[in-house]
């Protein structure tokens, strides 16, 4: 809101096509940012999924990221390495946080901020590579979600017990989780290598070697 109403202000436009000052753009950049979760303003996200079940986490970690991306891909960045920094951050804090965790909601909700951050990275670049990855994080977080919610299962030791409850289940969320990794030839690895590609291409080669190996934690 504040960002529109100080846009309308400086400029006289309330479009959002028309937002041509560097501070409303930078403002609105972050507060999206925010909303869906990006680091560093990312706090709010592992501890709130925590608290939730998992039908309202699925619907937190994707129905809820459709309409800030929506104005993402509006809104013209005045700084294009605002963008860089917000998903460069992301994909380190995601890998890094995932770590030495025990619940999979938390697990899940970093995995969230590092797939954002890929998204955010070329989003400048190729608006469409954003839309597929997001489309296919959202496929591989529903099943993700949907097959926790069958087995009931919140954290790591549950999943090792479900072994006996549902045995075709527990050997396809080894595989999905993988996908959700990024390994290869699953279909998750398919939209991080066309962002390298796409990164490569942009000359920004050292930033896309520091995303894949963030990837790698």
């Amino acid at each position: 809101l504040f960002a529109s109403i100080s846009n309308a202000w400086l400029s006289g436009q309330w479009d959002i096509h028309q937002m041509s000052h560097p501070l409303p753009t930078t403002l609105i950049t972050l507060a999206l940012a925010l909303k869906i979760g990006l680091a560093p303003l990312h706090t709010w996200m592992p501890e709130v999924l925590q608290g939730l079940d998992l039908t309202t986490g699925l619907i937190l970690s994707t129905w809820q990221k459709l309409a800030p991306f929506c104005l993402f891909l509006q809104v013209q960045p005045a700084n294009a390495t605002l963008l860089l920094v917000l998903g460069i951050t992301s994909t380190l804090v995601g890998g890094w946080g995932g770590l030495n965790q025990t619940q999979l909601r938390k697990i899940l909700a970093y995995s969230s901020i590092a797939h954002l951050g890929w998204m955010i990275l070329v989003l400048q670049f190729s608006p469409s590579l954003t839309f597929l990855t997001l489309l296919v994080y959202f496929i591989m977080t529903f099943s993700l979600f949907i097959s926790f919610k069958i087995s009931n299962a919140t954290n790591i030791n549950t999943l090792a017990t479900s072994w006996a409850k549902a045995p075709a289940l527990t050997s396809i969320i080894p595989l999905i989780l993988l996908s959700l990794g990024g390994l290869p030839p699953l279909t998750g690895f398919l939209p991080k290598w066309l962002i390298l590609q796409e990164l490569t291409k942009q000359d920004l080669a050292p930033l896309a070697t520091v995303a894949a190996l963030s990837a790698l934690l």
